[in-house]
């Protein structure tokens, strides 16, 4: 079977057009894998549910009877201690859970403004 002069310039064209529109779309157009869209997709559910805890969070420190010791040790670490205390007052924990949460904890920390800003 014989092709036409034109089916090899033309294959080439097809292959190599794909190729750019790939390129292209993977680039600026926005297009995404199926794993990159599911790691958005978890990081964007575990922000909601973290930013829908901080009332918990602020409903806890505010019904605890040991708040004022428990503000005063937050206020006085640094920065990355601050974090470690409040995880440490159990105001940060996912209720139904034994651990605190980091990321809960940073969201709290800005709600209570421990620093009075």
């Amino acid at each position: 079977m014989t092709f036409p002069e034109w089916t090899k310039p033309g294959a080439y064209g097809a292959v190599g057009g794909a190729i750019v529109a790939s390129v292209l779309g993977f680039t600026w157009g926005g297009w995404t894998t199926a794993g990159s869209a599911q790691d958005m997709a978890q990081t964007f559910a575990t922000q909601e549910v973290t930013s829908a805890m901080v009332p918990v969070c602020l409903n806890a420190s505010a019904a605890d009877p040991e708040r004022v010791a428990k503000l005063a040790t937050i206020q006085d670490g640094s920065s990355f201690g601050r974090s470690r205390a409040m995880m440490a007052t159990g105001w940060a924990t996912f209720p139904g859970t034994e651990t605190p949460n980091r990321d809960l904890a940073v969201a709290c920390l800005e709600g209570l403004a421990p620093d009075g800003s």
